[in-house]
């Protein structure tokens, strides 16, 4: 089977960004598919009450894959800059220190969270009846951080060499085995939440699997026994785009914690309502992320290479085409929303009336909106393949005051609809910052005296 990397300094931009970003999108689809079955399978066959709990512990689970997924953007933009700039050694080099580096932060990690996920709950203000199923949750969501961490160093590590199809079969195969084994260990085997979360790893461990022959066969990835040995300016180079991004990550999940105390406050239908339009949400953002890794890997490349008159055009098609993504996303979700929704609950005919009512409130707020969500991917993950990480962190703040700010102060005016607002609040607090982010480091790049490559910019920290 022949290699799908693929070098984005030449040719169309508009074209490689969209049959780049492509198959990430329906990688996403499949992703969402079963995220979605988790919690439709949870809710019909366990009830309203399994389905709160689910919610009750997406972000204390968010807190740590968020780490995880910041780490390995970070290697994903060095791996980036040194194959644009085609710098073979330099690229094994940080390939191989990128395992060592991964491997400890998923060690560490997992006993963290093994350790905190108690304490987590009770600080969200959790409902004591909710607590038991949340927490088997964490546990064995916890226990499976290295799974993880492998497939996102694999596929992080794809990505930035320009395959954008590995990640895309490695998902369908993970969806499949997914939903499969949740139907298995929830329906047929009675395990609860617990079977759902175990589907979860075992579905993650078959797409790292996947991606590792895809990895084998690049001839610049084949890594010596001196590759692994730590470099400590690569990997002090790799932690200066990976911290603020994690640390991003973390706010971000700290604002969702923060919505989601809140949210803990009202009644269970409440919880399960918000839990299944923020399950929608996922599906609004199949195309965001697609779009940054695109983002993230061209412009990460073609600065490599200096080609920064390319950047500029590809960021321009990328804002038309994330536009008219975005709007097409909305009109389909606002015309089948409820419908979808509908499938996430059990119950008499009164609560899954009000349990879906809440959904679609989130669901249709969070659609108007949208194009603002898919601004923010764009400029955030074009700067990031700048070298500039520390702007868009600087974005999450704006994002964590926003989000936070009007949960507390319009829950208590307007009531729930105040909660479904923090979401956009948030949405459009960040975008201000990430497009004034995106010039001024544009501007700074192309400024500078003797500019050739961004091998100074990830080596400085700028």
């Amino acid at each position: 089977m022949k290699s799908h990397v693929k070098l984005m300094t030449e040719g169309k931009p508009v074209r490689l960004i969209v049959t780049f970003a492509f198959p990430l999108m329906i990688g996403n689809i499949f992703q969402q598919m079963y995220s979605v079955a988790d919690s439709m399978i949870v809710g019909k066959t366990l009830g309203v009450a399994a389905l709160a709990a689910l919610g009750a512990s997406t972000w204390p689970n968010w807190i740590f894959l968020g780490v995880v997924m910041g780490l390995s953007q970070g290697v994903s933009i060095t791996l980036a800059h040194s194959f644009g700039r085609g710098d073979e050694s330099r690229l094994r080099k940080g390939f191989g220190n990128s395992i060592v580096l991964c491997a400890g932060f998923a060690v560490c990690l997992m006993a963290a969270g093994e350790l905190l996920a108690p304490e987590m709950l009770k600080f969200l203000g959790t409902p004591e009846e909710l607590i038991p199923q949340a927490l088997i949750y964490l546990k064995i969501s916890y226990a499976g951080i290295p799974v993880i961490t492998a497939y996102n160093l694999l596929a992080s590590t794809l990505r930035a060499l320009g395959d954008s199809r590995t990640p895309l079969y490695s998902m369908i195969t993970a969806s499949v085995i997914n939903i499969a084994l949740d139907l298995l260990f929830v329906r047929v085997f009675r395990w609860g939440i617990g079977g759902a979360a175990w589907a979860t790893i075992i579905a993650q461990f078959f797409s790292a699997v996947f991606c590792l022959p895809a990895i084998l066969r690049i001839r610049q990835l084949h890594i010596r026994r001196a590759d692994l040995v730590p470099d400590i300016p690569l990997l002090r180079s790799i932690a200066i785009l990976s911290a603020p991004m994690m640390l991003q990550n973390f706010l971000i999940v700290v604002g969702g914690m923060v919505v989601q105390s809140v949210v803990n406050t009202f009644s269970v239908i409440f919880i399960a309502g918000f839990t299944a339009g923020a399950k929608m949400h996922g599906v609004l953002e199949i195309a965001t992320s697609s779009f940054g890794f695109a983002m993230t890997t061209y412009v990460a490349q073609n600065l490599g290479a200096g080609r920064i008159d390319r950047i500029h055009e590809g960021v321009r098609s990328a804002f038309w085409a994330a536009i008219a993504t975005a709007c097409v996303i909305a009109a389909v979700m606002l015309l089948t929303g409820r419908m979808i929704l509908s499938g996430f609950v059990s119950g008499t005919a009164e609560e899954i009336e009000a349990t879906v009512n809440v959904a679609y409130r989130y669901l249709a707020i969070m659609c108007v909106c949208l194009p603002v969500l898919y601004l923010l991917y764009i400029f955030r993950s074009s700067t990031q393949g700048l070298g500039n990480t520390f702007l868009p962190m600087v974005s999450a703040f704006a994002e964590l005051i926003m989000r936070v700010a009007s949960a507390l102060i319009l829950a208590r005016v307007i009531g729930e609809d105040g909660l479904f607002i923090a979401e956009v609040a948030a949405w459009g607090g960040a975008v201000v910052v990430l497009v004034f982010s995106y010039f001024h480091t544009i501007r700074k790049i192309e400024n500078r005296k003797g500019y050739s490559s961004a091998y100074s910019i990830t080596d400085r920290g700028q």
